[in-house]
Protein backbone atom coordinates (compact mmCIF):
# COMPACT_ATOMS: atom_id res chain seq x y z
CA UNK A 1 0.00 0.00 0.00
CA UNK A 2 1.53 3.25 -1.11
CA UNK A 3 1.99 5.96 1.95
CA UNK A 4 2.67 9.61 1.79
CA UNK A 5 5.21 11.20 2.97
CA UNK A 6 3.65 14.57 3.15
CA UNK A 7 0.37 15.82 2.55
CA UNK A 8 0.01 18.55 -0.18
CA UNK A 9 -0.60 21.44 1.78
CA UNK A 10 2.98 20.38 3.66
CA UNK A 11 4.56 20.39 0.83
CA UNK A 12 3.64 23.69 -0.79
CA UNK A 13 5.04 24.70 3.10
CA UNK A 14 8.50 22.73 2.21
CA UNK A 15 9.10 24.64 -1.16
CA UNK A 16 11.80 26.96 0.16
CA UNK A 17 13.61 24.60 2.38
CA UNK A 18 13.18 22.25 -0.99
CA UNK A 19 14.91 24.30 -3.58
CA UNK A 20 17.62 25.05 -0.87
CA UNK A 21 18.56 21.59 -0.78
CA UNK A 22 18.68 21.35 -4.39
CA UNK A 23 21.08 24.39 -4.49
CA UNK A 24 22.98 22.95 -1.61
CA UNK A 25 23.68 19.34 -3.87
CA UNK A 26 24.44 21.89 -6.97
CA UNK A 27 27.08 23.59 -5.34
CA UNK A 28 28.59 20.58 -3.43
CA UNK A 29 28.76 19.04 -7.37
CA UNK A 30 31.19 21.93 -8.43
CA UNK A 31 33.06 21.37 -4.82
CA UNK A 32 33.80 17.64 -6.14
CA UNK A 33 34.76 19.31 -9.67
CA UNK A 34 37.02 21.32 -8.15
CA UNK A 35 38.76 18.78 -5.95
CA UNK A 36 39.31 17.09 -9.41
CA UNK A 37 41.07 19.91 -10.75
CA UNK A 38 42.83 20.43 -7.62
CA UNK A 39 44.31 16.59 -7.92
CA UNK A 40 44.35 16.82 -11.46
CA UNK A 41 47.01 19.93 -11.71
CA UNK A 42 48.91 18.60 -8.44
CA UNK A 43 47.84 21.74 -6.62
CA UNK A 44 46.69 19.94 -3.07
CA UNK A 45 49.86 21.17 -1.48
CA UNK A 46 48.94 24.99 -2.68
CA UNK A 47 47.95 26.19 0.82
CA UNK A 48 50.74 24.47 2.00
CA UNK A 49 50.47 21.96 5.04
CA UNK A 50 47.91 23.89 6.88
CA UNK A 51 44.30 23.27 7.31
CA UNK A 52 41.88 24.95 7.61
CA UNK A 53 43.88 28.02 6.56
CA UNK A 54 45.61 28.54 3.55
CA UNK A 55 49.57 29.03 3.95
CA UNK A 56 48.68 29.83 7.75
CA UNK A 57 46.88 33.20 6.46
CA UNK A 58 43.15 33.63 6.15
CA UNK A 59 43.85 35.18 2.98
CA UNK A 60 47.12 33.96 1.34
CA UNK A 61 49.72 35.73 -0.69
CA UNK A 62 48.68 34.16 -4.28
CA UNK A 63 52.33 33.65 -5.72
CA UNK A 64 51.66 30.06 -6.80
CA UNK A 65 48.65 29.41 -9.37
CA UNK A 66 48.27 25.90 -7.09
CA UNK A 67 47.51 28.52 -4.28
CA UNK A 68 44.91 30.86 -6.03
CA UNK A 69 43.54 26.65 -7.02
CA UNK A 70 43.71 25.16 -3.97
CA UNK A 71 42.38 28.76 -2.12
CA UNK A 72 39.13 28.84 -4.05
CA UNK A 73 38.75 25.33 -3.39
CA UNK A 74 38.29 25.20 0.43
CA UNK A 75 36.74 28.76 0.21
CA UNK A 76 33.94 27.10 -1.71
CA UNK A 77 33.76 24.20 0.51
CA UNK A 78 33.08 27.07 3.20
CA UNK A 79 30.46 28.15 1.68
CA UNK A 80 28.75 24.71 0.84
CA UNK A 81 29.12 23.43 4.51
CA UNK A 82 27.70 26.56 5.68
CA UNK A 83 24.57 25.51 3.09
CA UNK A 84 24.63 22.13 4.58
CA UNK A 85 24.40 23.17 8.04
CA UNK A 86 21.83 25.55 7.00
CA UNK A 87 19.45 23.01 5.22
CA UNK A 88 20.11 20.62 8.21
CA UNK A 89 18.10 23.39 10.55
CA UNK A 90 15.51 24.40 8.25
CA UNK A 91 14.56 20.97 7.69
CA UNK A 92 14.10 20.82 11.31
CA UNK A 93 11.93 23.54 11.48
CA UNK A 94 9.80 22.47 8.83
CA UNK A 95 9.31 19.19 8.85
CA UNK A 96 7.05 17.31 11.40
CA UNK A 97 8.60 14.76 13.74
CA UNK A 98 9.21 11.52 12.24
CA UNK A 99 9.87 12.86 8.86
CA UNK A 100 12.50 10.90 7.09
CA UNK A 101 14.09 14.52 5.74
CA UNK A 102 14.98 14.78 8.68
CA UNK A 103 17.34 11.42 9.68
CA UNK A 104 18.70 11.96 5.85
CA UNK A 105 19.63 15.84 6.91
CA UNK A 106 21.70 14.62 9.94
CA UNK A 107 23.43 11.71 8.48
CA UNK A 108 24.12 14.45 5.79
CA UNK A 109 25.79 16.35 8.43
CA UNK A 110 27.52 13.19 9.77
CA UNK A 111 29.40 12.52 6.20
CA UNK A 112 30.13 16.16 5.40
CA UNK A 113 32.18 16.52 8.69
CA UNK A 114 33.51 13.43 8.20
CA UNK A 115 34.45 14.83 4.31
CA UNK A 116 36.61 17.83 6.15
CA UNK A 117 38.50 15.47 8.35
CA UNK A 118 39.23 13.29 5.21
CA UNK A 119 40.56 16.26 3.84
CA UNK A 120 42.54 17.75 6.39
CA UNK A 121 44.10 14.21 6.34
CA UNK A 122 45.26 14.59 2.70
CA UNK A 123 47.09 17.79 3.66
CA UNK A 124 48.41 17.66 6.75
CA UNK A 125 50.01 13.90 5.96
CA UNK A 126 51.47 15.14 3.15
CA UNK A 127 48.66 12.95 0.35
CA UNK A 128 49.01 15.32 -1.79
CA UNK A 129 51.01 16.45 -5.32
CA UNK A 130 53.52 13.36 -6.44
CA UNK A 131 52.73 11.41 -2.97
CA UNK A 132 52.43 7.69 -4.26
CA UNK A 133 52.25 5.59 -1.01
CA UNK A 134 49.72 2.87 -0.64
CA UNK A 135 48.56 5.47 2.49
CA UNK A 136 47.86 8.21 -0.37
CA UNK A 137 45.73 5.12 -2.44
CA UNK A 138 43.71 4.41 0.84
CA UNK A 139 42.88 7.70 2.15
CA UNK A 140 41.91 8.86 -1.57
CA UNK A 141 39.74 6.04 -2.14
CA UNK A 142 38.49 6.89 1.12
CA UNK A 143 37.43 10.57 0.71
CA UNK A 144 36.06 9.36 -2.81
CA UNK A 145 33.61 6.80 -1.64
CA UNK A 146 32.58 9.38 1.54
CA UNK A 147 32.18 11.97 -1.26
CA UNK A 148 29.51 9.72 -2.81
CA UNK A 149 27.78 8.81 0.21
CA UNK A 150 27.62 12.63 0.98
CA UNK A 151 26.14 13.27 -2.67
CA UNK A 152 23.43 10.62 -1.89
CA UNK A 153 22.82 11.54 1.77
CA UNK A 154 22.30 14.83 0.33
CA UNK A 155 20.18 13.91 -2.92
CA UNK A 156 17.64 11.95 -0.22
CA UNK A 157 17.14 15.23 1.72
CA UNK A 158 16.06 16.88 -1.41
CA UNK A 159 13.65 14.16 -2.91
CA UNK A 160 12.27 13.38 0.58
CA UNK A 161 11.36 17.13 1.18
CA UNK A 162 9.37 16.90 -2.33
CA UNK A 163 6.18 15.50 -2.98
CA UNK A 164 7.03 11.90 -2.29
CA UNK A 165 4.71 8.50 -2.16
CA UNK A 166 6.52 5.40 -1.26
CA UNK A 167 6.48 2.87 -4.25
CA UNK A 168 4.44 -0.28 -3.59
CA UNK A 169 7.21 -3.03 -2.14
CA UNK A 170 8.85 -4.71 -4.39
CA UNK A 171 11.98 -7.00 -2.93
CA UNK A 172 13.70 -7.66 -6.34
CA UNK A 173 13.48 -4.30 -8.10
CA UNK A 174 14.61 -2.64 -4.51
CA UNK A 175 17.72 -5.27 -4.60
CA UNK A 176 18.46 -4.49 -8.29
CA UNK A 177 18.93 -0.56 -6.91
CA UNK A 178 21.18 -1.93 -4.40
CA UNK A 179 23.48 -4.05 -6.29
CA UNK A 180 23.53 -0.93 -8.84
CA UNK A 181 24.77 1.51 -5.84
CA UNK A 182 27.03 -0.65 -4.91
CA UNK A 183 28.73 -1.33 -7.73
CA UNK A 184 29.03 2.68 -8.40
CA UNK A 185 30.47 2.65 -5.53
CA UNK A 186 33.13 0.23 -6.17
CA UNK A 187 33.61 1.46 -9.46
CA UNK A 188 33.72 5.42 -8.32
CA UNK A 189 36.70 4.14 -6.19
CA UNK A 190 38.39 2.57 -8.41
CA UNK A 191 37.93 5.59 -10.39
CA UNK A 192 39.21 7.70 -8.09
CA UNK A 193 42.73 5.64 -7.83
CA UNK A 194 42.90 5.53 -11.74
CA UNK A 195 42.49 9.28 -12.43
CA UNK A 196 45.29 9.54 -9.23
CA UNK A 197 47.30 7.35 -11.70
CA UNK A 198 46.95 9.15 -14.74
CA UNK A 199 48.02 12.83 -13.13
CA UNK A 200 51.30 11.47 -11.40
CA UNK A 201 52.26 9.20 -14.30
CA UNK A 202 51.00 10.75 -17.47
CA UNK A 203 51.32 8.51 -20.68
CA UNK A 204 52.72 9.72 -23.57
CA UNK A 205 50.03 7.02 -25.94
CA UNK A 206 47.89 4.82 -25.85
CA UNK A 207 50.01 1.70 -26.40
CA UNK A 208 52.53 2.47 -23.59
CA UNK A 209 49.58 3.66 -21.12
CA UNK A 210 48.25 -0.30 -21.36
CA UNK A 211 51.48 -1.73 -21.30
CA UNK A 212 52.13 0.15 -18.21
CA UNK A 213 48.84 -1.26 -16.51
CA UNK A 214 50.14 -4.92 -16.78
CA UNK A 215 53.86 -4.42 -16.04
CA UNK A 216 55.49 -5.75 -13.44
CA UNK A 217 57.78 -3.12 -12.61
CA UNK A 218 54.96 -0.34 -13.07
CA UNK A 219 53.87 1.29 -9.90
CA UNK A 220 51.20 -0.06 -7.75
CA UNK A 221 49.16 2.86 -8.91
CA UNK A 222 49.31 2.03 -12.16
CA UNK A 223 48.93 -1.47 -12.22
CA UNK A 224 45.80 -0.78 -10.15
CA UNK A 225 44.55 1.49 -12.99
CA UNK A 226 42.46 -1.44 -14.91
CA UNK A 227 40.09 -1.79 -11.95
CA UNK A 228 38.06 1.27 -13.11
CA UNK A 229 37.53 0.12 -16.29
CA UNK A 230 36.79 -3.40 -15.16
CA UNK A 231 34.62 -2.51 -12.57
CA UNK A 232 32.44 -0.12 -14.87
CA UNK A 233 31.53 -3.45 -16.23
CA UNK A 234 29.55 -4.11 -12.90
CA UNK A 235 27.59 -0.75 -13.09
CA UNK A 236 26.53 -1.88 -17.23
CA UNK A 237 25.43 -5.13 -15.68
CA UNK A 238 23.32 -4.16 -12.83
CA UNK A 239 21.69 -1.25 -14.34
CA UNK A 240 20.67 -3.03 -17.36
CA UNK A 241 18.47 -5.34 -14.48
CA UNK A 242 18.04 -2.38 -12.75
CA UNK A 243 16.47 -0.78 -16.22
CA UNK A 244 14.42 -3.82 -17.01
CA UNK A 245 12.43 -4.26 -13.88
CA UNK A 246 11.80 -0.40 -13.77
CA UNK A 247 10.02 -1.06 -16.97
CA UNK A 248 8.09 -3.77 -15.67
CA UNK A 249 7.03 -1.76 -13.09
CA UNK A 250 6.15 0.83 -15.46
CA UNK A 251 8.94 3.25 -14.29
CA UNK A 252 10.23 3.64 -18.03
CA UNK A 253 11.33 7.08 -17.80
CA UNK A 254 13.60 6.44 -14.47
CA UNK A 255 14.65 3.54 -16.72
CA UNK A 256 15.49 5.60 -19.34
CA UNK A 257 17.09 8.02 -17.47
CA UNK A 258 19.51 5.96 -15.98
CA UNK A 259 20.61 3.81 -20.05
CA UNK A 260 20.62 7.18 -21.32
CA UNK A 261 22.99 8.52 -18.53
CA UNK A 262 24.47 5.16 -18.36
CA UNK A 263 25.50 5.72 -22.39
CA UNK A 264 26.79 8.85 -21.86
CA UNK A 265 29.18 7.78 -19.19
CA UNK A 266 30.89 5.08 -21.28
CA UNK A 267 31.81 7.25 -24.16
CA UNK A 268 33.10 9.63 -21.57
CA UNK A 269 35.14 7.04 -19.98
CA UNK A 270 35.95 5.64 -23.41
CA UNK A 271 36.83 9.32 -24.90
CA UNK A 272 39.15 9.55 -21.28
CA UNK A 273 41.04 6.48 -22.32
CA UNK A 274 41.71 7.67 -25.91
CA UNK A 275 42.64 10.80 -25.09
CA UNK A 276 45.15 10.14 -21.99
CA UNK A 277 43.12 11.92 -19.55
CA UNK A 278 43.75 15.35 -20.05
CA UNK A 279 42.16 17.70 -17.24
CA UNK A 280 38.79 18.72 -18.73
CA UNK A 281 37.67 15.49 -19.46
CA UNK A 282 38.49 13.95 -16.08
CA UNK A 283 36.67 16.97 -15.17
CA UNK A 284 33.74 16.20 -17.46
CA UNK A 285 33.80 12.17 -16.82
CA UNK A 286 33.45 13.27 -13.08
CA UNK A 287 30.62 15.41 -13.61
CA UNK A 288 28.53 12.70 -15.62
CA UNK A 289 29.21 10.37 -13.12
CA UNK A 290 28.01 12.55 -10.41
CA UNK A 291 24.84 12.95 -12.26
CA UNK A 292 24.63 9.62 -12.74
CA UNK A 293 24.93 8.89 -8.94
CA UNK A 294 21.95 11.38 -8.33
CA UNK A 295 19.81 9.89 -10.69
CA UNK A 296 19.96 6.78 -9.52
CA UNK A 297 19.69 7.57 -5.58
CA UNK A 298 16.86 10.27 -6.32
CA UNK A 299 15.29 6.69 -8.17
CA UNK A 300 15.94 4.10 -5.66
CA UNK A 301 14.51 6.51 -2.49
CA UNK A 302 11.20 5.63 -3.10
CA UNK A 303 12.06 2.07 -3.60
CA UNK A 304 13.36 1.50 -0.03
CA UNK A 305 10.54 3.84 1.79
CA UNK A 306 8.42 1.05 1.06
CA UNK A 307 7.49 -1.42 3.71
CA UNK A 308 6.74 -4.96 2.84
CA UNK A 309 2.49 -5.46 3.07
CA UNK A 310 1.39 -7.20 6.76
CA UNK A 311 -2.16 -7.91 5.63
Amino acid sequence: MNTAVATPSQTRSLKGVRLWAWATLALFVVVVLQGAVVRATSSGAGCGAHWPLCNGEVLPHFQRLATIIEFMHRSLTGISGTMFFVLAGWTFLATPKQHPARKAALWSLAFLILEALLGAVLVLGHYVENNTSNMRVFVQSIHFTNTMILLAATTTVAVLLGNLKASAYNKPLRQASLLTIVAVLITGAAGSVAALADTIFPSHSLHAAIAADFAADSPLLIRMRWIHPAASLLIVAATLSLAKRLKQNNAGLAANLLFANLALQMLIGVADVLMLAPTWIQVLHLFGADLFWISLIGISVPLFLAKPSTT
